[in-house]
């Protein structure tokens, strides 16, 4: 349906009409791009039923963070057992998702988890209102070492990965390996979750070099 705003003119609603037809594209191909990720064969077996801990400090398997569901999300937070504050990035992203993740977890499970103690899980959870975000310590486990969360000098890395389940089985189903990609490299490689550079896409400024402070 054609549109047309107040007091603009003919060459604004031009430009417009054509960067509709490139946001129409992109929204093409975005579908496109989801339905190859959703076409991917199995990808690789879960060779261990890791054993993270709740804030509580109880014992859970990755098993257990399936729950009732075939399919779990798991985040990997920055926040290594020396770290004074946890990734501002990395916080930021949670802070969007705690609203949602009840939302998410009526078709599929989610866990964030990160190389720290329960103790310092439960303080940050607190501290960032975080309540509502399932956190899980690492420590003890070679989670992050195996899925590209802690590189060989124990520096940690913001990792994203969906895995599946079928009867006792894990494997492997997508991890958001944009983040390794050199050139150009921006922290954009789960951009399709974070409300906040979208945003920013529509302004006149752009997202620039913005980076989310610490709170």
């Amino acid at each position: 349906m054609p549109v047309s705003l107040p007091n603009e003119s003919a060459a604004y609603r031009a430009a417009r009409n054509e960067l509709l037809k490139a946001e129409l594209a992109l929204r093409a191909q975005t579908e496109e791009v989801a339905a190859l990720r959703r076409a991917l064969p199995e990808g690789g077996l879960v060779a261990q039923d890791y054993s993270f801990r709740s804030t509580s400090g109880a014992e859970v398997s990755m098993q257990d963070l399936f729950g009732g569901h075939s399919t779990l999300a798991i985040y990997s937070l920055m926040y290594g057992s020396q770290a004074k504050a946890a990734c501002p990035m990395c916080a930021a992203f949670l802070d969007g998702w705690r609203g949602q993740v009840s939302h998410a977890q009526e078709r599929m499970a989610f866990a964030v988890v990160a190389q720290s103690s329960p103790e310092r899980l439960t303080a940050l959870q607190e501290d960032k209102g975080w309540q509502a975000l399932p956190l899980y310590s690492a420590e003890g486990t070679s989670y992050q070492q195996d899925y590209l969360a802690e590189n060989d000098t124990g520096a940690q890395l913001p990792m994203l990965h969906v895995f599946t389940r079928t009867g006792d089985s894990i494997r492997h189903f997508w991890g958001s390996e944009m983040f390794f990609e050199p050139s150009p490299w921006q922290p954009r490689h789960i951009d399709a979750l974070w409300p906040l550079w979208s945003l920013f896409d529509l302004t006149p400024e752009g997202r620039g070099s913005h980076m989310p402070n610490q709170r």
